[in-house]
């Protein structure tokens, strides 16, 4: 009975999560929802359990919190998908501002499609190349992140044409997906952080690990390990106790800050993480993000943990 009852609710939340994560791709709903004068005010009481703020002056003052608790931080202007070129300029603008102003210690991460690699890639590397420029004249890392599996190729072109004029732009791999063993392989060779996550985005099973694969933490862990024995400049971002623990164990259950690696969690997600790793002597960061657009990051927040579904309501009805 009780084994019937877990599986039960194992199905359900894979089923609940996959929905999110449609939901999470409806661009007419990205807009809509935090619009909404009813639904607005409700998902934006879940969404401030994981977003900063609005604006750069709401991400400022979290980043400054966080550095000042001793980890590193990482903040990131929210959106995708963009398919205006005046718009993308503009929105290229915010991120200059945020390398400009944001504190020592925080490096600025983005989605190349917020910039217009929805659109063409030579205007995504343009306004890329802007950021790359702005983050390297104020002596902060600047960070990729992933995106759906559809736009891999393009992004990692964008980032191998950043590498022949940069060495701090970094790049982030989803262990979910198949090619990403192949990729480390051509990544190592170039500078800038690798940063490791899981990968969230709703994905084919021809491409990509299943979220619930129990395969999935030991495919993680592989290229952690591979990370870590290479000595290039890596993040492992990941909230899996059990992971993070075995990632300590291969580095020898101590670091200090001038090792190649770093643990990142996200906002409002794994501080307790961060305080067990800064305690081992690991350097630690934590990613902020900020901006309007938190559909999309919020409904795969929720995908990731059937548990944070039941969170939500909370906050919601707060």
């Amino acid at each position: 009975m009780t084994s019937n009852l877990s599986t039960g609710i194992e199905e359900t939340s894979a089923k609940a999560a996959q929905v999110l994560r449609t939901l999470a791709l409806d661009e007419d709903l990205k807009w809509g929802v935090p619009a909404d004068p009813v639904l607005g005010p409700i998902v934006r009481r879940v969404a401030r359990r994981f977003v900063a703020g609005d604006s750069l002056a709401d991400a400022l003052e979290r980043v400054t919190e966080i550095l000042a608790s001793g980890h590193r931080a990482n903040a990131e202007y929210m959106g995708e998908s963009c398919r205006d070129p005046e718009r993308a300029a503009a929105e290229t603008d915010v991120f200059v501002d945020a390398a400009r102003l944001l504190p020592p210690g925080c490096s600025v991460s983005l989605d190349l499609s917020h910039i217009g690699l929805a659109i063409d890639e030579d205007l995504a590397f343009d306004n890329a190349t802007r950021l790359a420029q702005a983050t390297a004249d104020a002596g902060r890392e600047m960070m990729i992140s992933a995106e759906g599996s559809d736009r891999t190729d393009a992004v990692l072109s964008v980032h191998r044409r950043l590498c022949e004029r940069f060495d701090h732009v970094g790049i982030t791999v989803q262990a979910r997906l198949y090619r990403t063993a192949d990729d480390l392989k051509a990544l190592l060779a170039l500078p800038g952080r690798i940063r490791l996550v899981k990968g969230a985005f709703l994905e084919p099973e021809a491409v990509a690990y299943a979220r619930e694969d129990a395969e999935l933490p030991a495919v993680y862990l592989r290229y952690a390990e591979l990370l870590a024995d290479s000595g290039h400049l890596c993040s492992f971002a990941t909230h899996d106790w059990e992971l993070i623990h075995r990632i300590d164990r291969h580095l020898g259950g101590t670091g200090h800050d001038g090792v190649p690696w770093e643990f990142e969690t996200l906002l409002g997600l794994g501080p307790d993480r961060l305080a067990a790793m800064a305690e081992r002597g690991h350097p630690t960061r934590e990613y902020v993000v900020f901006g309007t657009e938190w559909w999309l990051y919020v409904c795969n927040r929720l995908a990731e943990d059937p548990r944070r579904l039941l969170q939500a309501l909370v906050d919601a009805a707060s």
